[in-house]
């Protein structure tokens, strides 16, 4: 029975639920259990202000593990799932973190003074310089874009701030004393951000040595439609990767793993042939861009697979349908030659949503997968040719009801498209009557 309880996605991802609840509770349940002994009387909005300081801190604690890329935490939701969890999260325990001396300083005005940097207490410098950190890890995480940062500066600056701000509001929490003046409550913080620093070395340093073992090399990049290019890469001294199609891999190309340059990007190649790995990228931006003058021989290192978004998780299904646009279908090529290799005879639906027809990567390779598969292909062109007779516009409710199964709880359905046509997709589909447990959608965009 256990054996069957853990493999059971339902309960571990419960499971995976309320160790993170108990962990971030567990500073309450402290305080609950063994409340200080204050040489005063202390209100109760001071008492709530330090909870929410506690949860706030062990939040921030936690974010070490969410991106942490763990296997068997991401196998249960996805990292894409795990990444957005980790943004929000981040917002809600800044709230904590800042509404913490806020309601100190409007319960006790006299507190205030503990913002005068120079004059203030070590434990007072503390709480300033983590707030600072976090505040600069929120801006510079929602606003990248917007202030231009490139990706790979931001994310060192990132792990650098987060450090400061939990290692800073430790010593803050433990310079206090009131709440963590008990030897064996110190030693439980102290290892919970032992735990966090931990999960950094083993993403900074550990990971990436296990990855340097394990070398690819550039065989070939091959131009498709679409300003996509094909980076085809073999395995080096070892057997490659085992993955499961639409899967996708963190790639560093011709540098040291240890430098963290690396970059998403969805496996396009079949799960049957690991000698043999392929990924479709898009030149749409500096390191893209770049794809294409690759040189065959370069070394290339690779973190996954990661990813929830695959066929090979629903094999009882009656059939499948794609839903894609532009560079969506990379990881839907996957799965279709996969299951072409598999000699797979249920019906399969693409729908596939691109500018032009000049645009519509793997064009030919979708059309010979017909002769393999029972499959229906649906292109939909904003800016069609003249002569263009099929489906114009964009994937709506009409067009879906048109082609999806009329019975569409018998399949399970893939989307992967831009943001806006991935909602709209996903609103047509429920309102056509497929269960919210038979969609599943993978974001271009992770970082």
């Amino acid at each position: 029975m256990k054996s069957l309880l853990m493999k059971n996605p339902v309960v571990v991802g419960v499971s995976w639920i309320g160790a993170y609840l108990l962990i971030i509770l567990l500073p309450l349940l402290i305080l609950l259990l063994y409340p200080p002994t204050p040489n005063e009387q202390r209100s109760f909005w001071l008492e709530f202000s330090v909870a929410l300081g506690f949860i706030g801190l062990a939040m921030m604690a936690m974010q070490f593990a969410l991106t942490a890329r763990i296997n068997r935490v991401e196998a249960s939701y996805g990292i894409d799932l795990i990444l957005q969890f980790h943004r929000y999260t981040s917002i809600v325990a800044f709230l904590f973190i800042l509404v913490h001396p806020l309601i100190l300083f409007i319960d006790n005005p006299q507190t205030l003074q503990l913002l005068n940097f120079i004059q203030a207490p070590w434990r007072a410098r503390m709480a300033v310089i983590a707030t600072l950190a976090l505040i600069a890890i929120i801006i510079t995480s929602i606003w990248r874009k917007q202030l231009n940062i490139p990706y790979e500066p931001w994310r060192t600056a990132h792990g650098i701030l987060a450090v400061i701000a939990v290692g800073f509001g430790l010593g803050h929490a433990l310079g206090v004393g009131n709440y963590l003046g008990l030897f064996w409550k110190g030693v439980l913080w102290t290892g919970i951000a032992l735990a966090a620093l931990w999960l950094l070395v083993y993403v900074r340093l550990i990971k990436p040595w296990f990855m340097l073992k394990k070398p690819y090399l550039v065989e070939a990049v091959i131009p498709q439609r679409g300003n996509v290019w094909n980076l085809v890469l073999r395995p080096r001294g070892h057997e490659g990767i085992r993955f499961q199609p639409g899967q996708f891999a963190w790639l560093t190309l011709e540098i040291s793993p240890f430098r963290m340059r690396e970059h998403p990007f969805s496996i396009a190649s079949s799960a049957e042939n690991l000698e043999r790995l392929e990924f479709g990228i898009k030149a749409v931006g500096d390191f893209t861009n770049t794809i294409k003058d690759v040189k065959p021989g370069t070394k290339a290192y690779l973190d996954g697979p990661y990813g929830v978004f695959t066929t090979d998780l629903y094999e009882n299904t009656a059939g499948f349908v794609f839903i894609a646009g532009g560079i969506g279908i990379t990881p839907m090529i996957s799965m279709l030659v996969t299951l072409a290799e598999r000699q797979d005879e249920r019906p399969l639906l693409l729908i596939y949503a691109s500018k032009t027809w000049e645009d519509v990567t793997y064009r030919e390779e979708l059309e010979a997968l017909k002769d393999k598969l029972d499959l229906t292909i649906v292109h939909v062109l904003r800016k069609p040719p003249e002569e263009w007779s099929k489906e114009v516009g964009y994937v709506d409710k009409e067009l879906l009801e048109r082609y999806i199964p009329k019975r569409p709880a018998t399949r399970n359905y893939f989307i992967c498209a831009v943001p806006k046509m991935m909602d709209q997709v996903e609103v047509a589909l429920h309102d056509l009557g497929v269960p919210v447990t038979n969609i599943h959608m993978e974001h271009y965009n992770l970082v």
